[in-house]
This record gives structure tokens, C-alpha cells and sequence, in this order.
């Protein structure tokens, strides 16, 4: 009997101990490509380039919003167990939306800072629609979301192309681009004035301002707002425990009283809402909408949501892992630049890290079972 109770012991520590792994390999891995590129980077360069530094830090931040603000809402999606195709050119289309609202506004004589408020909110408005459409395909219909979303994202993309006449839309207020490139924090590292600043730097010559760095800029305050809301969201209310129950057995769900159908419209409709906030401060940061704006990013945010741990069958998934995904994305890109590597390897080592980290989960469902992951 003692036997069978130290075998039983042993299993369950082993199973411990592979869900462990499974659970911090991206935060390992995150940690090793850092520590990979700050050396390799200041060796390269013989110490003239170093890669852990404010700037290099901040681009970074800058670089992942629109990854990780579309990776979002598709966490709860995949979580789900479905997938949203249309997120890119639904961002897109946000963006054109956008741009037009707010240069017509204040052309108009609206104030600029109300033109702005009232164009994103219009952009993201127009993107939710394309999610509730979605979502009631999906839901009602009981078409397979690979194939809705694939179709939508058709249509986005045609929708905004017709908007927007195929062309970058410009002549924005010059207040919008203050939103999408002044910070919360400023950082003068050289010179009389050299300190850090609260919301607003102090006057420097031209050559000062190289020594300028915006550490926070308002689309990266904006996302961490969102990313603690769809964490609380996710891991402390009645929604986020539903998302995961659906995406384990929707039936069951369906007989223990969770409105399936309702959710799974919610759920597209947020991950539209996400990649439209996504446009809109793609449209501040740039100073005007293109239609194009999220095409590239799409299997991005999709790489991110997987290599953060989702599982793509459903029911398990964390909002931190997404972010982790969108790190380790953001620190392949910037270190192989860094490195003057070809850019078109970076496409081959993002593959690699997602087929890495489908493995990690198939293999982990296959040692110690689905159920017990």
C-alpha cells in the first residue's frame, strides 16, 4: 500500500513538474534571448552599440501595441477555441475611419482634441460592427469561425480600400500626432537640462535632442490600460470563466446555462474592438490612416497568442503569456536588426519559436492528458 501511495506520490509531482515547465518556458526563453543579444550585440559592435537601453527598451514597447492590443482579444477567441482572420484588415479599416473623422471634424471647426476622441471612438465603433457580424455567423449560423472571419477579413479589406480611395489619408489635426508620440515620462541623459520630466520635456536645441528619450508614450500607457482590464477580465469575473469553459466543452457549457451563443458574439466583437483601438492609434502615431495598417501584423498577434501559451484546442490560456509572446517577438525583431542580420530571416525565426511552442503544448497534452493540463 505505501508503494502505491509513493508511486501515486511520484506521478504527481512529475505531472507537477511538466505543467511548471510548460507554464514558464516563454519567460525562460524571453530572459535567454536578452541576455543573448545584449552580449552578442556589444560584441558585434565592439561595445558601440549596447542592446539594454532606455531607447532600445521603448521601441520595443512602441513596436508590440498593435500586436499585442489585436492578440487581445484573440486570446479569448482562441481560448474559445476559435480564430479571428479578420482582426488585420478590420485595424485597417479602423485607422481610415478614423483619419477621415477626425480631419473632417476639424476641418469643420471642431475643436482638435474633440475631432480626435470623436474619430477613434467612430473607428472603433465601425470595427466592433464587423465583430458583432461575426460573431453571429458563428453563432447562429454554426459556420466555422476559420471560414467567417477569412471571408470578413475579405471584406474589411475592400471596405476600407473603398474608403479610403487605396491612399494614406493625411491632413490630420497636428494635435493627433501629440497622442500617438508625446509620453508620460521624458528622459534628457546629457546636458544642462539633462533629468526626467513629467509629461512634457523642456526645450532643447537640435543637437539636444538626440539626447531626448519618451520613455511611456500614450499608445503604450493606452494598451497597459487594456492588458489590466482583459486581465481582470479574463482571471477575476463571470466572462473569463465562461471563455474557458466554452473553449473546454461547449456542449457542457451549453447544459450548465452559459448563453453560448451570446458569449461567442461578445468574444468577436471584442477582438474587432481591439484591433480597431489598435488603427486608431496606428492612425495617431503616423499621422494617417492606411488602410494597410494591420495586414502584416495579423499572424503577429497570432504568433504572439500561441507562443504565450493558448492552447489551440481550447480552455487554457493567460493574458500575461500573450504579452510574453509579444515580447519575444518584438526582442527577435530588434535584435536581429541590431545585428544587421537579413530582415527576412526574422520571418524564419518567428516560425520556428511558434512551431517550438505548439510542440511544448502537444507534448505536454500528450505526457500527463489534456484534461489534467
Amino acid at each position: 500500500m505505501s508503494v502505491n501511495v509513493n508511486q501515486g506520490g511520484e506521478k504527481s509531482r512529475y505531472r507537477q513538474l511538466i505543467l511548471t515547465l510548460s507554464r514558464v518556458w516563454a519567460w525562460v526563453f524571453l530572459a535567454i534571448l536578452i541576455v543573448f543579444f545584449t552580449t552578442s550585440v556589444n560584441f558585434s559592435t565592439d561595445g558601440s552599440v549596447n542592446f539594454l537601453t532606455v531607447r532600445t527598451s521603448q521601441n520595443i514597447l512602441i513596436a508590440i501595441t498593435p500586436v499585442l492590443l489585436m492578440g487581445l482579444g484573440q486570446t479569448f477567441v482562441i481560448i474559445s477555441a476559435g480564430i479571428d482572420l479578420s482582426v488585420g484588415w478590420v485595424m485597417g479599416l479602423s485607422s481610415v475611419v478614423t483619419a477621415l473623422a477626425a480631419r473632417d471634424l476639424a476641418a469643420g471647426g471642431t475643436e482638435p482634441y474633440l475631432a480626435i476622441f470623436i474619430g477613434m471612438v467612430l473607428g472603433v465603433v465601425v470595427a466592433a460592427i464587423f465583430g458583432v457580424i461575426n460573431g453571429v455567423i458563428i453563432a447562429k449560423l454554426k459556420v466555422p469561425p476559420f471560414i467567417v472571419t477569412l471571408g470578413m477579413s475579405f471584406i474589411a479589406r475592400g471596405t476600407a480600400l473603398l474608403v479610403g480611395g487605396g491612399m494614406t489619408i493625411g491632413g490630420l489635426p497636428p494635435e493627433f500626432r501629440n497622442v500617438g508620440n508625446e509620453a508620460l515620462f521624458y528622459l534628457v541623459s546629457g546636458g544642462e537640462k539633462a533629468g526626467l520630466y513629467f509629461l512634457s520635456a523642456p526645450e532643447l536645441s537640435r543637437e539636444s535632442l538626440r539626447s531626448l528619450d519618451r520613455i511611456f508614450s500614450w499608445p503604450v500607457v493606452i494598451t497597459t490600460i487594456f492588458v489590466a482590464m482583459a486581465m481582470f477580465l479574463l482571471h477575476r469575473t463571470r466572462f473569463g470563466r465562461h471563455t474557458l469553459a466554452i473553449g473546454g466543452n461547449a456542449e457542457a457549457s451549453l447544459r450548465a446555462g452559459i448563453p453560448v451563443d451570446r458569449h461567442t458574439i461578445l468574444l468577436y466583437t471584442m477582438s474587432a474592438a481591439t484591433a480597431g483601438i489598435a488603427g486608431a492609434l496606428h492612425t495617431a502615431r503616423f499621422s494617417g490612416g492606411d488602410a494597410r495598417a494591420g495586414d502584416p501584423l495579423l499572424l503577429g498577434s497570432i504568433a504572439a497568442v500561441i507562443i504565450g501559451g493558448v492552447s489551440l484546442f481550447g480552455g487554457s490560456g493567460t493574458i500575461i503569456g500573450t504579452v510574453i509572446g509579444a515580447l519575444i517577438i518584438a526582442v527577435l525583431q530588434t535584435g536581429l536588426v541590431m545585428l544587421s542580420v537579413d530582415p527576412f530571416w526574422q520571418f524564419v525565426v518567428v516560425g520556428v519559436v511558434v512551431i517550438l511552442a505548439v510542440l511544448i503544448d502537444q507534448s505536454r497534452d500528450l505526457i500527463i492528458g489534456r484534461g489534467d493540463a
